[in-house]
């Protein structure tokens, strides 16, 4: 009996037996081997479709980085030759750690703390995800609040930024402007003063619009609307969330799906505007000469760890959720193809409109295309305005914009509050636990960005952009994930819980990019970004104080710290030597660990 027992063991995660959960293994309906609740305790939920699966993490993964980041850089760094760094990544770094995530959460059954069971005195970087993903909660919803207010703006026969009638418009504000015009010194209804540029006009009027003071010391005003914006966003992410993956799981079928519909429809009135093919060409035209810049292979990786959502956490708390015989080997090949495909076909949607605009204006396309929140709420905005009815397809594309940013915030949150509540034991169950957890973690968010509701809120936003949630952070991670299951761990050994979970071994290029590839890759990008770090600007004009720059390293301090303190901290708490403390720490698979103790921590 015993023996049988301790075969059920080795095939079941046992974050629950670590973590002092208290679960007894046993084989589910549906072939897999879950977790069965003993008294006061509650049975971890699954999907109800492996699809919930798939969709959730679609919708966390691709995101507005997909379409206002990758175009961008692809037409920067040499066109279509950037695809070559870029697919290459995807296979070194990008796939490997994906996958790893997906099927760490999937075998331990457990969000991103618990998961580092496995080896517990890294347990910090459980811990320096949750930071990650609530920072990243924090800001990144601000994008949705400002598509919000866009799109109710769109509800006008004629869009407010495309006229000069409005309170906050200076006398300097152009309704269109052509670039001989800003030679000349003269405009269509402004005369322009002094030596100002086009640039410097486009500055004054995206200011007004944006509503932007002069600098991070100095807050001015809360905008209400946006304010108002703000809430009604964080209130829809609550009500997405409050229920577990039951109700995400279905959520994610139409804001997943939605915003291709849109992108389609987009692509084909812009491939229809005069200048589209100037604009597809500046996006793909290959520029060879662009691979003996280091700075490409930078972006490719820093945009590939960004874009596929990795070190946040979220994605080892969606894999928890799936069953233990999921082929997540697969799924992670799948989902790489769609986040890819995704960041490559919107390069063609945005590029048909900036070459539009491009010809509109009489300018290169170098001139108007944008990335970030640039493109998004200054470029884009302005190139709709110039199209015949005008507010149909801002409504559109603001609603596309909506969707892409809201299905990624709420998985965001998802995956923090997941990591929350699996740091409770079972016993602490409270009926209204999971609802009353959303709406704390909300209602803290939501009063921490009221920083950036304000006129110098753009600055703050900023400020949690570049350096919370940004490339360095996430690349420390990802490092420290590799180096914990490869070397700590053991990469042959986590293979073989894989091949436990989905009946084969994945093909040996995973482990070899976990143990060496990956890290390398890591540690190269983290080192370039940190030489070649530059003293933070806003629209390349203002720069910020230094005690600006000491919040934002505080902000990336707070989750890279954690892996290394807590580290030192066990190690001071612990007694014997530090090999005695390593070894006693590998508890997994009754491997390490007393089958009899095994045994009375699960009741079984």
């Amino acid at each position: 009996e015993k023996l049988k027992t301790l075969k059920l063991l080795l095939l079941v995660p046992l974050t629950a037996v670590v973590a002092g959960s208290g679960v007894c293994p046993g084989a589910d309906k549906k072939g897999g081997v879950a977790t069965g609740a003993g008294p006061g305790y509650q049975e971890r939920e699954t999907w109800t479709r492996q699809m919930d699966f798939i969709m959730s993490c679609v919708g966390f993964a691709v995101g507005l980085g997909n379409v206002w980041r990758f175009p961008y850089l692809c037409y920067k760094n040499g066109g279509g030759v950037f695809l070559i760094p870029y697919l290459l990544i995807v296979f070194v770094g990008g796939i490997p750690i994906f996958f790893l995530e997906i099927a760490l959460g999937q075998f331990m059954k457990a969000g991103s703390i618990n998961v580092w069971n496995i080896a517990p005195l890294f347990k910090g970087l459980g811990y320096a995800s949750m930071v990650i993903v609530f920072f990243c909660n924090t800001y990144y919803i601000m994008v949705l609040a400002w598509g919000f207010y866009y799109l109710i703006k769109s509800f006008n026969a004629t869009l407010p930024w495309s006229t000069c009638n409005n309170e906050w418009n200076t006398p300097s504000c152009i309704e269109i402007f052509h670039q001989q015009d800003c030679s000349n010194g003269s405009l269509s209804n402004a005369t322009v003063t002094g030596n100002m540029t086009c640039a410097e006009l486009e500055d004054a009027r995206s200011n007004k619009v944006l509503n932007i003071s002069s600098g991070l010391d100095e807050a001015g005003q809360v905008n209400w609307e946006l304010t108002l914006c703000l809430m009604a966003v964080w209130v829809l992410v609550y009500f997405c969330v409050w229920k577990g993956v039951k109700s995400t799981g279905k959520i994610v079928y139409f804001t997943a799906t939605f915003p291709y519909v849109v992108l389609i429809i987009l692509l084909v009135r812009g491939v229809t505007l005069p200048g589209a093919y100037n604009g597809i060409m500046y996006y793909i035209k290959p520029d060879w000469s662009k691979l003996q810049e280091a700075q490409v292979w930078i972006d490719a990786g820093t945009q590939i760890f960004f874009s596929y959502a990795i070190g946040l956490g979220a994605l080892t708390a969606l894999g928890s959720y799936n069953r233990f015989n999921n082929d997540c080997y697969k799924d992670a090949f799948i989902l790489a193809l769609i986040n890819s495909g995704t960041s490559f076909f919107s390069g063609f949607v945005v590029f048909s409109i900036l070459g539009f605009m491009a010809a509109e204006q009489g300018v290169d396309v170098s001139q108007v295309a944008e990335s970030g929140p640039g493109l998004a709420f200054i470029a884009y905005p302005k190139a709709v305005s110039l199209m015949p009815v005008a507010p149909l397809w801002a409504a559109l594309f603001f609603f596309m914009l909506l969707l892409l940013g809201l299905d990624s915030q709420f998985v965001g949150v998802e995956g923090f509050i997941t990591g929350i509540l699996d740091l409770f034991p079972g016993k602490y169950q409270h009926r209204y636990k999971r609802e009353i957890a959303v709406a704390l973690c909300c209602l803290l968010c939501f009063i921490i960005d009221l920083s950036m509701v304000t006129q110098g809120g753009m600055y703050v936003f900023q400020l949690f952009d570049y350096y919370s949630a940004s490339g360095m952070t996430l690349l420390w991670q990802a490092l420290w994930e590799c180096i914990v299951v490869a070397w700590v761990y053991g990469a042959d050994r986590f293979m073989d819980d894989v091949a436990r979970m989905i009946g084969y071994r994945p093909f040996p290029w995973m482990k070899w990019c976990w143990s060496f590839l990956t890290p390398c890759l890591c540690m190269g990008i983290f080192l370039f970004h940190l030489v070649n770090y530059k003293q933070l600007t806003y629209n390349n004009v203002y720069v910020y104080p230094w005690w600006g720059e000491v919040i934002g390293w505080c902000l990336a301090l707070s989750s890279m710290l954690c892996i290394p303190v807590s580290l030192l901290y066990k190690l001071f708490r612990a007694k014997g030597t530090l090999r005695e403390v390593s070894a006693h720490t590998q508890t997994h698979g009754g491997e390490d660990v007393n089958i009899q103790n095994l045994m009375l921590a699960t009741g079984c």
